[in-house]
């Protein structure tokens, strides 16, 4: 009891003089031991690289999950360590409900079985989402945070120890200058001999961690080049989704359909331009380009006809468009050369 009552009082007495030190250099009437330059950049850089990286893994937090609630929720459960529980992204929840929805309207009919199909896309969109969150979080989240949580946290302890030890250095310091006595003298000299021996080896402990930085940002430079082709991956899967969507929605019957009169016939002026258009099967067997309103039009994407009315396209080509009275405006003619037949307007971009 007596030596841990001895122990509390020289810490108290300890606390007490290196709170007197700082306060009196703060005011201009004390000493301070200042470290050097190369040291002093150390610690700028190993600042720098805290501030930023506590930044862009925040930044990121919320990139992947944008929703406040959700990220509290993981974390509790990884404070609790515990795996938290799988949930839908909202794709493919959209793409759920999509699917839902096409089997109360009747997945035959013509919006029941878009809805399926854009339903389908929503959910492969989902599960490329979730694979993208899941990659990120291992290879660019953890080792921002096992950076914050570990290797800082190291650093920032031993720098405390530092400057406590650099406090001491100076109140002995300070000390030595008040001594008059040679006695006094004599001890003051040797309490600072060991409070620069325990500085010195402090610093030099500190300086190798904070030249650990370097290593850091090797090593942080790696995920991002990992993040990055995550990301890149993952948009690839989404533009290679969607570009297969439009081509089943470009295939779909009776999605896109001329427009035709009751009688199936086109009659009056509007058949003007029109030799034989057999609406049923959507099959125009010639159609005659008019006099004027063609216009020419570069191909987006590939596309593949869905039968023998419409016409093939090769991304990058340029093609002949125009339409006719009746028809449907999700649809041009397109000629090439000898060929012609419907194209879908989506698949076009269209020049002056």
């Amino acid at each position: 009891m007596d030596f841990n009552v001895k122990k509390l009082a020289s810490g108290a007495g300890l606390f007490f003089t290196r709170a007197v030190q700082f306060t009196e250099e703060k005011l201009g009437q004390a000493e301070k031991t200042e470290l050097d330059a190369h040291f002093e950049n150390l610690i700028s850089r190993a600042d720098c690289t805290k501030n930023w990286t506590e930044k862009i893994y925040r930044q990121t937090e919320v990139l992947l999950q944008p929703n406040p609630s959700s990220r509290i929720e993981e974390f509790l459960y990884e404070k609790l360590d515990r795996k938290a529980p799988a949930r839908d992204t909202n794709a493919e929840l959209l793409g759920q409900y999509m699917q839902e929805a096409a089997n109360e309207f009747g997945p035959n009919a013509p919006y029941g079985s878009t809805l399926i199909k854009v339903g389908e896309c929503e959910r492969r969109l989902g599960a490329a989402e979730r694979e993208f969150l899941q990659t990120s979080a291992i290879s660019f989240l953890t080792p921002l945070r096992n950076f914050l949580e570990g290797d800082w946290k190291t650093i920032s302890k031993e720098r405390r120890l530092l400057e406590n030890l650099r406090l001491d250095l100076d109140a002995s310091k300070a000390r030595l200058k008040k001594a008059k006595v040679a006695e006094a003298k004599a001890a003051a000299e040797q309490e600072l001999r060991m409070a620069q021996t325990e500085f010195d080896r402090q610093a030099e402990v500190t300086r190798l961690l904070l030249e650990g930085i370097s290593s850091t940002h090797v090593n942080h430079l790696r995920c991002l080049h990992e993040f990055v082709e995550a990301q890149a991956t993952y948009y690839k899967q989404c533009h290679l989704h969607m570009q297969e969507l439009q081509k089943e929605l470009g295939r779909l019957p009776n999605a896109f359909t001329l427009n035709t009169t009751p009688s199936n016939a086109v009659t009056g002026p509007a058949a003007e331009g029109i030799d034989t258009v057999e609406t049923d099967t959507l099959t125009i067997e010639e159609v005659q380009a008019p006099a004027t309103g063609t216009r020419k039009a570069k191909v987006l994407y590939d596309y593949d006809a869905a039968d023998s009315s419409e016409l093939s396209l090769l991304a990058d080509e340029l093609i002949t468009v125009y339409t006719v009275p009746g028809m449907d405006s999700d649809w041009l003619i397109g000629e090439r050369g000898n060929q012609k037949g419907k194209v879908p307007v989506t698949y076009l971009e269209l020049l002056s």
